[in-house]
Protein backbone atom coordinates (compact mmCIF):
# COMPACT_ATOMS: atom_id res chain seq x y z
CA UNK A 1 0.00 0.00 0.00
CA UNK A 2 1.72 3.40 -0.34
CA UNK A 3 1.09 6.52 1.01
CA UNK A 4 -2.39 7.36 -1.29
CA UNK A 5 -3.85 4.79 0.23
CA UNK A 6 -3.29 4.96 3.77
CA UNK A 7 -6.54 4.24 5.25
CA UNK A 8 -7.55 4.49 9.10
CA UNK A 9 -10.69 2.26 9.56
CA UNK A 10 -12.99 2.77 12.44
CA UNK A 11 -11.77 3.40 16.15
CA UNK A 12 -13.20 5.06 19.23
CA UNK A 13 -12.63 8.89 19.28
CA UNK A 14 -10.45 9.49 22.59
CA UNK A 15 -11.13 11.67 24.88
CA UNK A 16 -8.94 12.77 28.53
CA UNK A 17 -10.34 10.58 30.89
CA UNK A 18 -12.79 12.74 32.86
CA UNK A 19 -15.01 13.70 29.66
CA UNK A 20 -14.08 9.87 28.36
CA UNK A 21 -15.65 8.30 31.31
CA UNK A 22 -19.04 11.00 31.25
CA UNK A 23 -19.30 9.92 27.77
CA UNK A 24 -19.39 5.87 28.41
CA UNK A 25 -22.05 7.09 31.38
CA UNK A 26 -23.93 8.50 29.38
CA UNK A 27 -24.33 6.48 26.82
CA UNK A 28 -25.22 3.95 29.06
CA UNK A 29 -23.76 1.28 26.90
CA UNK A 30 -20.72 -0.28 28.88
CA UNK A 31 -18.86 0.07 25.80
CA UNK A 32 -14.83 -0.09 27.67
CA UNK A 33 -13.32 1.36 24.61
CA UNK A 34 -15.14 4.50 24.96
CA UNK A 35 -13.81 4.25 28.36
CA UNK A 36 -9.81 4.58 27.59
CA UNK A 37 -8.51 7.75 27.74
CA UNK A 38 -5.87 9.37 24.90
CA UNK A 39 -3.52 8.93 27.07
CA UNK A 40 -4.05 5.17 27.68
CA UNK A 41 -2.01 4.92 24.16
CA UNK A 42 1.61 6.59 25.03
CA UNK A 43 1.67 5.70 29.06
CA UNK A 44 3.62 2.77 30.03
CA UNK A 45 1.14 2.34 33.32
CA UNK A 46 -1.36 4.42 34.36
CA UNK A 47 -5.55 4.22 35.99
CA UNK A 48 -7.88 3.81 33.90
CA UNK A 49 -10.84 5.70 35.23
CA UNK A 50 -11.97 6.57 38.72
CA UNK A 51 -13.18 3.74 40.66
CA UNK A 52 -13.26 2.64 44.31
CA UNK A 53 -11.14 0.02 43.47
CA UNK A 54 -7.56 0.60 41.83
CA UNK A 55 -7.69 -0.27 38.40
CA UNK A 56 -4.56 0.16 36.36
CA UNK A 57 -3.23 -0.46 32.66
CA UNK A 58 -0.34 -2.07 31.80
CA UNK A 59 1.28 -1.24 28.24
CA UNK A 60 4.83 -1.98 29.06
CA UNK A 61 5.43 -5.62 27.48
CA UNK A 62 8.33 -6.49 29.52
CA UNK A 63 5.27 -6.06 33.09
CA UNK A 64 2.78 -7.69 30.30
CA UNK A 65 4.76 -10.60 30.34
CA UNK A 66 5.72 -10.86 33.82
CA UNK A 67 1.71 -10.34 34.94
CA UNK A 68 0.24 -12.52 32.23
CA UNK A 69 3.39 -15.56 32.78
CA UNK A 70 2.16 -15.02 36.92
CA UNK A 71 4.98 -16.88 38.45
CA UNK A 72 4.13 -16.08 42.06
CA UNK A 73 0.50 -16.79 41.88
CA UNK A 74 -0.45 -13.20 42.54
CA UNK A 75 -2.52 -12.22 39.50
CA UNK A 76 -5.22 -14.40 38.83
CA UNK A 77 -8.12 -14.15 36.13
CA UNK A 78 -10.37 -11.24 36.94
CA UNK A 79 -13.67 -11.98 39.33
CA UNK A 80 -15.33 -9.89 36.62
CA UNK A 81 -14.47 -11.72 33.72
CA UNK A 82 -15.22 -14.89 35.82
CA UNK A 83 -18.62 -13.89 36.97
CA UNK A 84 -19.72 -13.09 33.54
CA UNK A 85 -18.48 -16.07 32.26
CA UNK A 86 -19.58 -18.46 34.89
CA UNK A 87 -23.04 -19.17 34.01
CA UNK A 88 -22.27 -20.21 30.36
CA UNK A 89 -18.81 -21.98 31.08
CA UNK A 90 -18.55 -22.60 35.03
CA UNK A 91 -15.54 -23.95 36.29
CA UNK A 92 -14.04 -24.58 33.06
CA UNK A 93 -10.00 -24.29 31.65
CA UNK A 94 -10.91 -20.33 31.18
CA UNK A 95 -11.64 -19.01 33.93
CA UNK A 96 -9.71 -21.30 36.39
CA UNK A 97 -5.79 -20.60 37.68
CA UNK A 98 -2.85 -22.46 39.88
CA UNK A 99 -3.85 -26.04 40.21
CA UNK A 100 -7.33 -26.70 39.15
CA UNK A 101 -6.23 -25.43 35.56
CA UNK A 102 -2.98 -27.35 35.53
CA UNK A 103 -5.41 -30.44 36.36
CA UNK A 104 -7.75 -29.57 33.52
CA UNK A 105 -5.31 -28.36 31.17
CA UNK A 106 -3.03 -31.88 31.98
CA UNK A 107 -7.02 -33.93 31.04
CA UNK A 108 -7.90 -32.04 27.63
CA UNK A 109 -4.68 -31.56 26.55
CA UNK A 110 -4.69 -34.76 23.98
CA UNK A 111 -8.01 -32.96 22.87
CA UNK A 112 -6.05 -30.44 21.26
CA UNK A 113 -4.49 -32.49 19.08
CA UNK A 114 -7.57 -32.59 17.15
CA UNK A 115 -7.26 -28.74 16.52
CA UNK A 116 -4.17 -29.26 14.43
CA UNK A 117 -4.73 -29.15 10.95
CA UNK A 118 -4.05 -33.27 10.07
CA UNK A 119 -7.22 -33.33 11.96
CA UNK A 120 -9.28 -30.67 11.11
CA UNK A 121 -8.53 -28.85 7.45
CA UNK A 122 -11.07 -31.60 5.90
CA UNK A 123 -13.97 -30.08 8.48
CA UNK A 124 -12.98 -26.78 7.58
CA UNK A 125 -12.79 -26.92 3.81
CA UNK A 126 -16.25 -29.16 3.99
CA UNK A 127 -18.06 -26.21 5.83
CA UNK A 128 -16.63 -22.95 3.74
CA UNK A 129 -17.75 -25.01 0.51
CA UNK A 130 -21.14 -25.37 2.07
CA UNK A 131 -21.35 -22.02 2.87
CA UNK A 132 -19.91 -20.73 -0.42
CA UNK A 133 -23.39 -22.43 -1.55
CA UNK A 134 -25.01 -20.40 0.70
CA UNK A 135 -23.38 -17.09 -0.31
CA UNK A 136 -23.96 -17.78 -3.90
CA UNK A 137 -27.78 -18.24 -3.26
CA UNK A 138 -27.39 -14.36 -1.66
CA UNK A 139 -25.88 -13.36 -4.42
CA UNK A 140 -27.81 -14.45 -6.96
CA UNK A 141 -30.75 -12.98 -5.17
CA UNK A 142 -29.08 -9.57 -4.42
CA UNK A 143 -29.49 -9.93 -1.01
CA UNK A 144 -28.62 -7.82 1.93
CA UNK A 145 -26.63 -9.85 4.50
CA UNK A 146 -25.02 -9.03 8.16
CA UNK A 147 -21.36 -9.91 7.88
CA UNK A 148 -21.63 -10.15 11.60
CA UNK A 149 -23.71 -12.94 11.56
CA UNK A 150 -22.47 -14.33 8.19
CA UNK A 151 -18.90 -15.12 9.69
CA UNK A 152 -20.40 -16.30 13.24
CA UNK A 153 -22.49 -18.84 11.34
CA UNK A 154 -19.54 -20.16 9.34
CA UNK A 155 -16.62 -20.35 12.02
CA UNK A 156 -19.63 -22.03 14.50
CA UNK A 157 -20.24 -24.85 11.63
CA UNK A 158 -16.41 -25.07 11.31
CA UNK A 159 -16.04 -25.47 15.27
CA UNK A 160 -19.12 -27.82 15.41
CA UNK A 161 -17.75 -30.29 13.17
CA UNK A 162 -14.41 -30.65 14.67
CA UNK A 163 -15.69 -30.45 18.03
CA UNK A 164 -18.87 -32.49 17.86
CA UNK A 165 -19.05 -33.99 14.47
CA UNK A 166 -21.89 -32.50 13.32
CA UNK A 167 -22.16 -29.51 10.71
CA UNK A 168 -24.17 -26.49 12.56
CA UNK A 169 -27.24 -27.27 9.96
CA UNK A 170 -28.28 -29.31 12.55
CA UNK A 171 -31.34 -27.42 14.77
CA UNK A 172 -29.60 -27.99 17.97
CA UNK A 173 -26.33 -26.81 16.41
CA UNK A 174 -28.44 -24.19 15.45
CA UNK A 175 -30.36 -23.51 18.95
CA UNK A 176 -26.71 -23.22 20.49
CA UNK A 177 -25.16 -20.44 17.70
CA UNK A 178 -28.06 -18.05 18.30
CA UNK A 179 -28.09 -18.48 22.01
CA UNK A 180 -24.25 -17.24 22.07
CA UNK A 181 -25.39 -14.19 19.82
CA UNK A 182 -27.42 -13.79 22.55
CA UNK A 183 -25.13 -14.27 25.54
CA UNK A 184 -22.54 -12.05 23.47
CA UNK A 185 -24.72 -9.29 23.06
CA UNK A 186 -26.01 -8.94 26.92
CA UNK A 187 -23.38 -10.38 29.09
CA UNK A 188 -22.72 -8.20 32.23
CA UNK A 189 -19.06 -8.36 32.12
CA UNK A 190 -18.54 -4.98 33.28
CA UNK A 191 -20.99 -2.80 34.38
CA UNK A 192 -19.50 1.17 34.46
CA UNK A 193 -21.84 2.61 37.96
CA UNK A 194 -20.80 -1.23 39.80
CA UNK A 195 -16.85 -0.81 38.80
CA UNK A 196 -16.68 2.56 40.30
CA UNK A 197 -18.70 2.31 43.05
CA UNK A 198 -18.44 -1.69 44.35
CA UNK A 199 -15.43 -3.07 46.05
CA UNK A 200 -13.55 -6.07 44.98
CA UNK A 201 -15.11 -9.14 44.43
CA UNK A 202 -18.80 -7.94 44.35
CA UNK A 203 -21.43 -9.91 42.86
CA UNK A 204 -22.09 -9.29 39.23
CA UNK A 205 -25.71 -9.95 38.44
CA UNK A 206 -26.18 -11.14 35.02
CA UNK A 207 -29.59 -10.15 33.09
CA UNK A 208 -32.60 -12.75 33.34
CA UNK A 209 -32.07 -12.88 29.11
CA UNK A 210 -28.57 -13.90 29.56
CA UNK A 211 -28.90 -16.44 32.22
CA UNK A 212 -31.82 -17.85 30.08
CA UNK A 213 -29.92 -18.31 26.61
CA UNK A 214 -26.87 -19.72 29.06
CA UNK A 215 -29.20 -22.35 30.50
CA UNK A 216 -30.45 -23.11 26.50
CA UNK A 217 -26.39 -23.50 25.66
CA UNK A 218 -25.71 -26.23 27.70
CA UNK A 219 -29.04 -27.89 27.82
CA UNK A 220 -28.05 -27.97 23.56
CA UNK A 221 -24.26 -28.95 24.58
CA UNK A 222 -25.47 -31.86 27.06
CA UNK A 223 -27.86 -33.34 24.08
CA UNK A 224 -24.59 -33.07 21.80
CA UNK A 225 -22.50 -34.79 24.86
CA UNK A 226 -24.96 -37.01 25.14
CA UNK A 227 -25.09 -38.33 21.38
CA UNK A 228 -21.38 -39.47 21.85
CA UNK A 229 -22.16 -40.74 25.45
CA UNK A 230 -25.16 -42.84 24.45
CA UNK A 231 -23.88 -45.06 20.99
CA UNK A 232 -21.25 -47.27 20.37
CA UNK A 233 -20.36 -45.37 17.37
CA UNK A 234 -16.40 -44.44 17.47
CA UNK A 235 -16.20 -40.91 16.81
CA UNK A 236 -12.34 -39.38 16.28
CA UNK A 237 -13.04 -35.42 17.80
CA UNK A 238 -12.47 -33.48 20.42
CA UNK A 239 -15.39 -34.27 22.43
CA UNK A 240 -14.55 -38.16 22.72
CA UNK A 241 -11.05 -36.83 23.67
CA UNK A 242 -12.83 -34.86 26.39
CA UNK A 243 -14.79 -37.41 27.51
CA UNK A 244 -11.92 -40.22 27.69
CA UNK A 245 -9.43 -37.71 29.74
CA UNK A 246 -8.56 -39.12 32.61
CA UNK A 247 -7.06 -37.62 35.87
CA UNK A 248 -3.62 -38.89 36.18
CA UNK A 249 -3.63 -38.83 39.94
CA UNK A 250 -7.03 -40.39 40.88
CA UNK A 251 -8.23 -41.82 37.52
CA UNK A 252 -11.21 -39.86 37.55
CA UNK A 253 -12.99 -38.35 34.45
CA UNK A 254 -15.24 -35.15 34.06
CA UNK A 255 -18.36 -35.39 35.50
CA UNK A 256 -21.53 -34.68 32.95
CA UNK A 257 -21.20 -31.05 34.25
CA UNK A 258 -17.64 -30.65 33.88
CA UNK A 259 -18.02 -31.51 30.33
CA UNK A 260 -20.42 -29.04 29.44
CA UNK A 261 -18.09 -26.77 30.99
CA UNK A 262 -15.29 -27.33 29.41
CA UNK A 263 -16.51 -28.28 25.85
CA UNK A 264 -18.34 -25.36 26.30
CA UNK A 265 -14.85 -22.96 26.15
CA UNK A 266 -14.16 -24.75 22.81
CA UNK A 267 -17.31 -23.55 21.40
CA UNK A 268 -16.89 -20.37 22.54
CA UNK A 269 -13.22 -19.51 21.89
CA UNK A 270 -13.11 -21.62 19.13
CA UNK A 271 -15.99 -19.67 17.01
CA UNK A 272 -16.79 -15.94 18.67
CA UNK A 273 -13.06 -14.99 18.43
CA UNK A 274 -12.03 -15.92 14.39
CA UNK A 275 -15.82 -14.48 13.94
CA UNK A 276 -15.08 -11.07 15.19
CA UNK A 277 -11.99 -10.55 13.15
CA UNK A 278 -13.35 -11.86 10.12
CA UNK A 279 -16.09 -9.40 10.17
CA UNK A 280 -13.63 -6.57 10.46
CA UNK A 281 -11.46 -8.17 7.57
CA UNK A 282 -14.20 -8.66 5.09
CA UNK A 283 -15.87 -5.00 6.38
CA UNK A 284 -12.03 -3.38 5.78
CA UNK A 285 -11.78 -5.45 2.29
CA UNK A 286 -14.98 -3.81 1.25
CA UNK A 287 -13.62 -0.98 2.15
CA UNK A 288 -10.40 -0.86 0.05
CA UNK A 289 -11.03 -2.51 -3.63
CA UNK A 290 -7.19 -1.94 -4.12
CA UNK A 291 -6.12 -4.51 -1.23
CA UNK A 292 -8.71 -6.70 -2.51
CA UNK A 293 -7.11 -6.54 -6.20
CA UNK A 294 -3.84 -7.49 -4.75
CA UNK A 295 -4.67 -10.33 -2.20
CA UNK A 296 -7.13 -11.97 -5.39
CA UNK A 297 -3.46 -11.56 -7.44
CA UNK A 298 -1.61 -13.55 -4.62
CA UNK A 299 -4.78 -16.35 -4.54
CA UNK A 300 -5.15 -16.41 -8.39
CA UNK A 301 -0.82 -16.84 -8.83
CA UNK A 302 -0.34 -19.42 -5.97
CA UNK A 303 -4.07 -21.20 -6.13
CA UNK A 304 -5.17 -20.64 -9.96
CA UNK A 305 -8.26 -22.77 -9.72
CA UNK A 306 -6.83 -25.62 -7.81
CA UNK A 307 -8.47 -26.38 -4.77
CA UNK A 308 -7.24 -24.66 -1.37
CA UNK A 309 -5.31 -27.12 0.88
CA UNK A 310 -3.33 -26.29 4.03
CA UNK A 311 0.42 -26.79 2.45
CA UNK A 312 -1.06 -23.78 -0.11
CA UNK A 313 -2.19 -21.50 2.92
CA UNK A 314 1.43 -21.13 3.96
CA UNK A 315 2.21 -19.34 0.14
CA UNK A 316 0.09 -16.46 0.99
CA UNK A 317 2.10 -14.20 3.14
CA UNK A 318 -0.04 -10.64 1.78
CA UNK A 319 -3.49 -12.73 2.79
CA UNK A 320 -1.19 -13.58 6.54
CA UNK A 321 -0.10 -10.18 6.47
CA UNK A 322 -3.53 -8.55 5.97
CA UNK A 323 -4.55 -10.80 8.73
CA UNK A 324 -2.47 -10.20 11.25
CA UNK A 325 -2.83 -6.34 10.77
CA UNK A 326 -6.60 -6.83 11.13
CA UNK A 327 -5.73 -8.95 14.44
CA UNK A 328 -3.48 -5.69 15.54
CA UNK A 329 -6.38 -3.49 15.23
CA UNK A 330 -9.44 -5.45 16.39
CA UNK A 331 -7.45 -8.11 18.60
CA UNK A 332 -10.99 -10.31 19.23
CA UNK A 333 -10.24 -10.07 23.51
CA UNK A 334 -10.22 -6.34 23.85
CA UNK A 335 -8.96 -7.14 27.84
CA UNK A 336 -7.48 -9.54 29.78
CA UNK A 337 -8.33 -8.71 33.10
CA UNK A 338 -6.65 -9.80 36.11
CA UNK A 339 -6.62 -9.23 39.69
CA UNK A 340 -3.89 -8.55 42.47
CA UNK A 341 -4.26 -11.52 45.30
CA UNK A 342 -2.38 -9.42 47.58
CA UNK A 343 -0.54 -6.23 48.18
CA UNK A 344 2.16 -6.06 45.58
CA UNK A 345 4.50 -4.08 43.58
CA UNK A 346 4.79 -4.59 40.14
CA UNK A 347 7.39 -1.72 38.10
CA UNK A 348 6.90 1.75 39.24
CA UNK A 349 3.21 0.52 40.92
CA UNK A 350 2.10 -0.52 44.10
CA UNK A 351 -1.00 -2.17 43.67
CA UNK A 352 -3.59 -2.81 47.12
CA UNK A 353 -5.00 -6.62 47.03
CA UNK A 354 -7.97 -6.30 44.80
CA UNK A 355 -6.73 -4.14 42.55
CA UNK A 356 -8.44 -4.68 38.44
CA UNK A 357 -4.67 -5.46 36.58
CA UNK A 358 -5.65 -4.73 32.89
CA UNK A 359 -4.10 -5.93 30.13
CA UNK A 360 -4.90 -4.60 26.84
CA UNK A 361 -4.18 -5.53 23.49
CA UNK A 362 -6.22 -3.15 22.10
CA UNK A 363 -3.75 -0.66 23.31
CA UNK A 364 -1.05 -2.33 23.35
CA UNK A 365 -1.12 -3.04 19.75
CA UNK A 366 -1.65 0.68 19.28
CA UNK A 367 0.74 1.78 21.52
CA UNK A 368 2.91 4.65 19.81
CA UNK A 369 5.80 3.63 21.09
CA UNK A 370 5.71 0.39 19.58
CA UNK A 371 3.65 0.76 16.36
CA UNK A 372 4.63 3.73 13.91
CA UNK A 373 1.14 5.42 12.61
CA UNK A 374 -0.24 2.98 15.23
CA UNK A 375 -3.86 3.43 14.44
CA UNK A 376 -3.26 3.09 10.05
CA UNK A 377 -4.12 -0.04 8.26
CA UNK A 378 -0.68 -1.08 7.37
CA UNK A 379 -0.39 -4.73 6.54
CA UNK A 380 2.55 -4.26 4.91
CA UNK A 381 3.97 -4.23 8.97
CA UNK A 382 3.81 -8.44 8.87
CA UNK A 383 5.25 -9.00 5.53
CA UNK A 384 8.25 -11.70 5.87
CA UNK A 385 11.18 -8.58 4.86
CA UNK A 386 9.64 -6.50 8.08
CA UNK A 387 9.60 -8.86 10.71
CA UNK A 388 12.64 -6.97 12.00
CA UNK A 389 10.76 -4.09 13.01
CA UNK A 390 8.36 -5.85 15.08
CA UNK A 391 8.59 -5.16 18.93
CA UNK A 392 8.97 -8.09 20.89
CA UNK A 393 5.65 -8.36 23.08
CA UNK A 394 3.89 -5.61 21.55
CA UNK A 395 1.51 -8.14 19.97
CA UNK A 396 -0.10 -10.44 21.72
CA UNK A 397 -3.68 -11.27 20.21
CA UNK A 398 -4.13 -14.39 21.28
CA UNK A 399 -2.15 -13.95 24.93
CA UNK A 400 0.53 -14.79 26.42
CA UNK A 401 2.32 -17.17 28.83
CA UNK A 402 1.29 -20.58 30.06
CA UNK A 403 -2.46 -19.54 29.01
CA UNK A 404 -1.83 -18.49 25.12
CA UNK A 405 -4.57 -19.73 23.51
CA UNK A 406 -3.80 -23.47 21.69
CA UNK A 407 -6.03 -22.26 19.13
CA UNK A 408 -4.21 -19.60 17.52
CA UNK A 409 -2.73 -21.80 14.46
CA UNK A 410 -6.01 -23.73 13.78
CA UNK A 411 -7.51 -20.00 13.55
CA UNK A 412 -4.80 -18.31 11.38
CA UNK A 413 -5.34 -21.56 8.86
CA UNK A 414 -8.80 -21.82 9.13
CA UNK A 415 -9.34 -17.59 8.52
CA UNK A 416 -6.60 -18.17 5.85
CA UNK A 417 -8.87 -20.48 4.34
CA UNK A 418 -11.94 -18.54 4.80
CA UNK A 419 -10.22 -15.51 3.35
CA UNK A 420 -9.08 -16.87 0.02
CA UNK A 421 -11.98 -19.23 -0.71
CA UNK A 422 -14.41 -16.04 -0.24
CA UNK A 423 -12.45 -13.30 -1.61
CA UNK A 424 -11.79 -15.72 -4.89
CA UNK A 425 -15.23 -15.55 -5.49
CA UNK A 426 -17.14 -13.08 -4.03
CA UNK A 427 -17.18 -9.12 -3.88
CA UNK A 428 -18.70 -7.40 0.20
CA UNK A 429 -20.31 -4.25 -0.28
CA UNK A 430 -20.73 -2.47 2.61
CA UNK A 431 -23.95 -0.64 3.60
CA UNK A 432 -23.76 2.63 5.69
CA UNK A 433 -20.20 2.59 6.59
CA UNK A 434 -20.40 5.88 8.38
CA UNK A 435 -22.30 4.03 10.94
CA UNK A 436 -19.49 1.50 11.90
CA UNK A 437 -17.92 1.62 15.41
CA UNK A 438 -16.17 -0.68 17.02
CA UNK A 439 -17.40 -1.85 20.93
CA UNK A 440 -15.39 -3.75 23.58
CA UNK A 441 -18.12 -6.60 24.78
CA UNK A 442 -17.25 -9.99 25.26
CA UNK A 443 -15.42 -9.71 21.93
CA UNK A 444 -14.15 -6.68 20.05
CA UNK A 445 -17.57 -6.34 17.57
CA UNK A 446 -19.10 -3.67 15.57
CA UNK A 447 -21.31 -1.48 18.21
CA UNK A 448 -24.22 -1.95 15.24
CA UNK A 449 -24.16 -5.10 12.58
CA UNK A 450 -22.58 -4.44 9.55
CA UNK A 451 -24.61 -5.04 6.11
CA UNK A 452 -23.41 -5.61 3.02
CA UNK A 453 -24.44 -6.70 -0.23
CA UNK A 454 -22.56 -10.01 -1.42
CA UNK A 455 -21.56 -9.81 -5.07
CA UNK A 456 -20.18 -12.60 -7.64
CA UNK A 457 -16.55 -11.46 -8.34
CA UNK A 458 -16.71 -9.57 -11.56
CA UNK A 459 -13.90 -11.63 -13.01
CA UNK A 460 -13.08 -15.30 -12.12
CA UNK A 461 -9.43 -16.63 -11.59
CA UNK A 462 -8.17 -18.52 -15.06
Amino acid sequence: MNHAERYTPPKPHSLAALPALARVLWNGDGNLLELLPASAYRFDVGNLGYSRRSTVLFNKPDLVRHIMRDPDGVFPKSDLMVSALEPLIGDSIFVTDGTKWRRQRAMIDPAFSHMRISHAFAAMQAAVDDYVVRLSAAANKDEVISLDLAMSHLTADIICRTVFSTSLDSQVALDVFEDFTVFERSVAQVDIKRLIFQPAWSEVPQPPEVLEACKRIRAHLATLINTHLETDSAYNDIASEVIAARDKDSGEAFTHEELIDQLGVFFLAGHETTASVLTWLFYICAERPALVSAMREEIDRVVGSDELDFQTTKKLPLLRAVFRETLRLYPPITFMPRVAMTDTIIGPRRLPRGALVMISPWTLHRHRDYWSNPHEFRPERFLPENAEHLVDGAYIPFGQGPHTCVGAGFAQTESLLIIAELLRRFDFIALDSSRVRPAARLTTRPREQVFCRVKHRRSSPS
